[in-house]
């Protein structure tokens, strides 16, 4: 059986050698179409070859399923696997035919497979299609009400440090979609869409600080708010340090969120910022995990990365940590899991805010056995400060 395009653009499926695929000789009406269309290009000196059927086309897709979100982006790949590496400097699609006279409009850096692959990117792209929402609509302000002067403060201090933070975990991957072949299009439109949760993020935080009569407030240090993420000058050391360490301690605060919740509208915003940022986290941790399947070689290389990561968790420095020590943004914190800036409330908030940090460190060591590199917690490799913190 061969996929065979028409001329109106449809694909139909017919028997081999033109046949109608009844059984018969004859030529189906469609290739009899088809034929009369390349000829007559040909006379007038256009070249059609394109409208043939090729090999490498996807199955054609019959039924889309609504209940499993319909016609899905990994289910038109069937013969379309990327390569181990690319040569494609072009811009041309993968699965396309190569045009020889095409100028090389990008000079990508990132050509190698391990570099950037994940097994479920595609996966990850459709959820986060799907699970857009708006901070206009989707979130229930009305239910904002006036707070204690601290209270409010501490809320304006914790969505200037996420507004400022979610700034940076959108910019930074901007600048490797540009760098990515497009034989590996599926991790550059997930980053595509990190970008525009990132983005929502920024407005839904930035909203909440002015929503109760507030506005913004202390910027963040540099170290805390991301310079060694920005930095990074490998593709694998910043999904490490922004998808894994940064958005993963973020992640876990979002989930403890109720906590330190006034009211339905900022629920809703932790809730619905933490499905994001669980997509994040998960590019992060499974593209770590095909790394070290597919090009162990540069483990060493990795775990340099997270024993500096680890070092920026035992000092409250290097990642975006707003629940880390001595930092405006924990104050804020621990104001709000406590319920007031009185000395009984700070230490009720102390208390919980050491819990989220022993759960944010407790949730990157699962992430990180899961990547495969969790040996390091065992042979002595990784920070003493992560067991301490998770036993104090």
């Amino acid at each position: 059986m061969t996929a065979e395009t028409t001329p109106t653009g449809t694909t139909s499926t017919n028997g081999t050698n033109g046949t109608n695929g009844d059984g018969g000789g004859g030529v189906s009406p469609g290739r009899a179409a088809l034929d009369a269309l390349l000829e007559a290009g040909r006379e007038r000196g256009y070249k059609l070859d394109w409208m043939l059927a090729r090999d490498t086309l996807g199955e054609q897709v019959l039924e889309m399923d609504a209940q499993h979100g319909g016609l899905l982006l990994q289910d038109l790949e069937p013969g379309l696997e990327p390569p181990e590496h690319s040569d494609n400097l072009t811009g041309r699609p993968r699965g396309a035919n190569i045009r020889p006279s095409a100028p090389r409009v990008g000079n990508y850096s990132i050509r190698t497979k391990s570099d950037i692959w994940l097994k479920n990117a595609a996966q990850l792209y459709e959820e986060a299609v799907q699970r857009q929402w708006s901070s206009a609509v989707d979130i229930p302000w009305s239910t904002i009400e006036e707070l204690p002067d601290d209270i409010e403060r501490a809320e304006c201090q914790l969505t200037t440090f996420l507004t400022e933070v979610e700034f940076v975990a959108g910019d930074v991957p901007g600048k490797w979609i540009a760098e990515t072949t497009p034989d590996y299009f599926e991790p550059r439109m997930f980053l595509i869409s990190q970008i525009m949760d990132e983005a929502r993020h920024m407005d839904v935080f930035r909203k909440r600080t002015f929503a109760n009569g507030g506005g913004l407030l202390m910027q963040t240090p540099a170290r805390v708010a991301g310079v060694e993420i920005d930095s990074a000058r490998d593709f694998t050391e910043m999904s490490a340090r922004l998808h894994i360490a940064g958005e993963g301690v973020v992640l876990s605060l979002f989930r403890m969120g109720e906590l330190m919740s006034y009211n339905d509208a900022e629920k809703s915003i932790y809730r619905l910022a933490a499905s994001d940022e669980s997509r994040h986290v998960a590019f992060g941790v499974m593209h770590l995990q095909y790394l070290r399947q597919t090009d162990p070689g540069r483990s060493e290389e990795i775990h340099n990365y997270l024993d500096d990561i680890e070092l920026g968790f035992s000092q409250g420095i290097g990642v975006q940590n707003p629940a880390a020590p001595g930092m405006p943004a924990s104050d804020a914190v621990t104001i709000l899991l406590g319920g007031g800036s009185d000395a009984a409330s700070l230490a009720e908030g102390s208390k919980i805010a050491l819990a989220v940090r022993q759960r944010q460190v407790k949730e990157y060591m699962q992430r990180i056995r899961v990547a495969g590199f969790g040996d390091r917690f065992e042979n002595g490799r990784a920070n003493p400060g992560l067991l301490e913190l998770v036993n104090a």
